[in-house]
């Protein structure tokens, strides 16, 4: 049964039929069943959101920074109201647990709208002054860019939309937003809340649809800028689009990011730590830190007690309070993490410690649904394909390691540099390994943590650009720097000797 009226697209402050009928189905991830139909946008669609995004951008882009402020404000106080059905929404498309869309995903969102609500109206999009001689100074002015796409991704939807569409909107830029087409229902959702919160007409925008739909928002020639989230070969393709026009870009990309547990750790915080790097949302988080390094010596202590807190693993009823682990969004995305399991038991050779192919036991009316254990690889090695490639999905390897100059220079032999971890009790050491570590995010004695104050963007092919943090505003702006003489007269060499 179909839980969700038809999905349509929303621009000129109002939700719109597409131009023309072309729809594609979405499938609740627990058990299998449709979801929702979503209105899939043609490039007249698209033409049509863009103009809309465009001929607000004047009024909006003039809109004193601390109004548009408080229409941030105001859209905060609204999703904290609405938090418990926002959650519930997320949890049905992506197959989360509620006790996590209800404590991170909408909250997060929440948090970020607020943060840069009070940013822009605190004087965050001042510019400098500098004076350079008595007669003459420099001013700079950070100017918005214009209509910016938004592409976002199926693993935190809301949460990334609002990490996109929260200092783009702040900094007085209009957008275009393009949920994935696998967890599409919290666009109309956002859209009709700002709205509600006091946003023009044609200043926030969705659109839907697959990968044909986000190639021609990205090389429209209206468009000033694309943010991009998603995987390292889809980022690039986008980026090559946006270049050709010399766009603005952030790409936040994927990762295999690297967990080290250093010898003086305790065994139980780092067991925790690399549970929650490996196992929350299903493992369907970019920044996992699946490459476990442990020291040799601690291996067998350390996947005892692994063994011992996979218990505490509950799947089930997804709006239990009690279950933390759900399925995977989509059967596409369940045949590749599945596939890579197989791979590491028959030819990368690795030990299964925990977890495999077997399907695990779920409530009868959801076991044609996405479901996977938790799995587990231990005498892995760097060259086995599981180690090298981004599963995106609950499959956690172990590798050893003998001294700390090795682990270091093994955790940064990967082309991406997303992430990356030490657990330890030496806080100095923890400092000179995290210096040392090629990643563009970094924690000590925790994972995955991500406010809104902090910075976030990967190295490498891991990502362009930062979100979130005061340099995350910045990447909504364009610099402007303007020269005054005041000495009353041009001075010229082209005058009389």
């Amino acid at each position: 049964m179909v839980l969700y009226s038809p999905q349509q697209l929303y621009y000129d402050g109002r939700h719109q039929d597409a131009a023309v009928p072309n729809y594609f189905p979405v499938t609740n991830p627990s058990n299998a069943t449709d979801l929702v139909i979503v209105h899939s946008a043609s490039r007249a669609d698209i033409d049509a959101a863009i103009k809309s995004a465009q001929n607000a951008f004047p009024l909006w882009s003039r809109t004193p920074p601390v109004q548009r402020a408080r229409i941030l404000l105001r859209a905060a106080e609204l999703l904290r109201e609405r938090n418990e059905s926002f959650a519930r929404v997320e949890t049905h498309d992506t197959g989360k647990p509620f006790s996590e869309t209800s404590t991170v995903d909408v909250l997060s969102g929440a948090d970020v709208l607020e943060y840069y609500a009070g940013l822009v109206a605190s004087g965050g999009l001042n510019g400098e002054t500098a004076r350079l001689r008595d007669d003459a100074w420099v001013y700079t002015t950070k100017e918005a860019l214009g209509v910016c796409v938004g592409i976002g991704a199926w693993n935190y939807p809301i949460q990334i939309a609002l990490w996109k569409s929260a200092p783009c909107l702040a900094a007085g830029n209009t957008m275009v937003y393009k949920p994935s087409e696998y967890t599409p229902l919290h666009g109309h959702l956002l859209a009709s809340l700002y709205t509600e919160a006091g946003m023009p007409p044609g200043v926030f925008n969705v659109v839907h649809g697959a990968g044909d739909v986000g190639a021609y928002l990205t090389s429209h020639p209206t468009v000033a800028k694309v943010s991009f989230t998603g995987q390292v070969s889809t980022g690039q393709k986008v980026a090559a689009s946006a270049a050709g026009r010399l766009k603005y870009v952030t790409m936040e990309l994927g990762g295999k990011s690297p967990l080290i547990v250093l010898p003086d750790a305790g065994v139980e915080d780092a067991v925790n730590g690399a549970m929650m790097a490996n196992f929350y949302s299903t493992g369907q988080v970019c920044t996992n830190g699946t490459r476990v390094f442990v020291p040799e010596d601690m291996k067998v202590e350390f996947q005892r007690v692994l063994l011992e807190k996979l218990r505490y693993v509950r799947m089930g009823d997804l709006m239990d309070p009690n279950t933390n682990f759900g399925p995977l969004v989509s059967k596409v995305h369940y045949d590749k993490v599945m596939g890579y399991i197989k791979h590491g038991i028959e030819v990368d050779g690795a030990t299964l410690l925990y977890g495999g192919l077997d399907k695990p036991s779920v409530l009868k009316d959801m076991k044609n649904g996405f479901w996977i254990q938790p799995t587990v690889f231990t005498d892995c090695s760097d060259e086995m394909k599981i180690v090298k490639e981004e599963i995106f999905g609950p499959v956690m390897s172990i590798l050893t390691y003998k001294t700390i100059d090795e682990v270091v220079e093994r955790a940064n032999n990967t082309p991406m540099g997303l992430a990356a971890g030490v657990f330890t009790r030496d806080i100095n050491q923890a400092h000179a390994v995290t210096a040392k570590l090629q990643a563009g995010i970094t924690w000590i004695n925790t994972w995955g943590e991500s406010p809104a104050e902090m910075s976030v963007g990967g190295w490498k092919m891991s990502g362009m650009g930062v979100e979130n943090g005061r340099r995350g505003l910045e990447a909504w702006v364009r610099n402007k720097s303007t020269l005054v003489e005041n000495g009353g007269s041009v001075a010229s060499v082209f005058c009389k000797l």
